[in-house]
């Protein structure tokens, strides 16, 4: 059964996190991904933790990024200066041959070594050439550097999460990383539709800065119409009551009780039916308006369950609830193991090791899961199988330090 893209070439010339995401979001619906790093050092997300035990069998004892494996499944990696003339030169006839461009180098980065957008997608009228960088590629700050900690602060996002009484926080997983990278695939899959129907291909960007103000949702939608500049709520939902995370006897648990229905329904289910007939209570207007008193009242409620109890019985009664799970929760939860949300990949030596599966799901096309390479594993692959290169040709760039 074959993969939707497996007619796809990619030529993924980018490091860190968004753009790896976008190439290896292709990569997993079947298209050949070509990952140019550099020789010796490869993409800097391997020299970033957390470090866990190499997979593979002759590496024993050697220790790798997850990281970076994290987000280059399913590629091949070729090791190309392209600083060098005649690496920029291996670059550009790859690209000829190629359906997709993936880059995030600062603005004009590239144009010095002959492998900007005009150039390339004149040469391969074919080619969606994709840029993603921190702001754009002009503007006030399109040459300034750009991590998804700083687009999250910049964009306002930060604003809004943390404690009301505590200092701005940012999460944890690159978030902004992560939703710039799957804005840039989704424009990189519709810019191949279009391509589809006209045969030609087009330059896309994706930013972190429009991905992260465009992350705010409903809260910029608000202040945009003339509401107020909205602040920090914690874990609690400043527009539907209950919605928080609240103590139980042994730890917290989560309670979004999102309608009249379903306060009703927990009402019954925490043996409080009371409290769903109280006039403080009545409606969610009015919820918001007394929301310390409701805590109050359902903490007492939940302070002799534990969160199993409370989660199966509000389970039970439809309403909607969880756990605040650790990952070692996580992997061990019924659900997730239902889903089959870890996969494993196999080496080609033989061995595998485990990944958290692509949440894409296709009932004809299903998701190839691949292993991420190791530096420079495909350079001779790729130039001898998709430029021609000979032997003598590759030792001789490799004596000149261009591979």
């Amino acid at each position: 059964m074959s993969a939707i893209f497996s007619h796809i070439k990619v030529l993924d010339l980018s490091r860190a996190i968004a753009g790896p995401i976008a190439a290896q979001t292709l990569a997993d619906m079947g298209a050949t991904a070509y990952k140019v790093e550099r020789p010796g050092q490869g993409d800097e997300l391997r020299q970033l933790g957390p470090y866990v035990a190499s997979p593979y069998a002759d590496a024993s004892g050697t220790k790798e990024s997850a990281a970076f494996h994290a987000y280059n499944r399913g590629k091949k990696s070729i090791t190309i200066d392209i600083a060098s003339e005649r690496g920029a030169e291996i670059v550009r006839q790859l690209a000829q041959r190629c359906d997709v461009l993936i880059e995030n180098y600062k603005a004009g980065t590239l144009k010095r070594y002959g492998l900007d957008a005009a150039r390339l997608c004149a040469e391969n009228p074919r080619l969606v050439y994709c840029s993603v960088t921190g702001f754009g590629q002009d503007g006030p700050y399109a040459s300034r550097p750009a991590y998804d900690f700083i687009a999250q602060g910049l964009s306002g996002l930060m604003s809004t999460c943390g404690e009301p009484d505590g200092e701005p926080m940012r999460t944890s997983v690159p978030v902004i990383d992560l939703a710039t990278g799957n804005n840039a695939a989704l424009s990189i899959l519709s810019a191949l539709y279009h391509r589809e129907r006209t045969g030609k291909g087009q330059y896309v960007e994706a930013t972190l800065l429009d991905s992260a103000v465009a992350f705010n949702g409903h809260l910029a939608q608000g202040y945009l119409m003339g509401g107020p500049v909205p602040e920090r709520a914690g874990n609690t939902n400043p527009i539907a009551v209950p919605s928080s995370v609240l103590p139980c006897r042994d730890g917290a648990v989560i309670i979004a009780a999102g309608n009249e229905h379903q306060f009703k329904a927990m009402c019954e289910a925490l043996e409080r039916p009371d409290l769903a007939s109280d006039v403080r209570f009545s409606s969610n207007a009015n919820r918001v308006n007394n929301a310390s008193a409701l805590y109050e009242e359902l903490t007492r409620a939940l302070a002799p369950l534990t969160r199993a109890q409370v989660v199966e019985r509000l389970s039970n009664a439809a309403v909607p609830s969880g756990p605040i799970n650790d990952l070692a929760d996580v992997f061990v939860d019924a659900q997730v193991r239902h889903r089959g949300l870890v996969q494993n990949v196999v080496l080609a030596c033989g061995g595998s090791y485990p990944v958290v599966r692509s949440p894409l799901c296709f009932s004809d096309t299903p998701v190839q899961h691949r292993p991420s390479p190791r530096l420079g594993e495909h350079t001779e692959e790729i130039l001898l199988k998709e430029l021609g290169f000979d032997k003598a040709e590759l030792s001789e760039l490799r004596a000149q330090a261009v591979l």
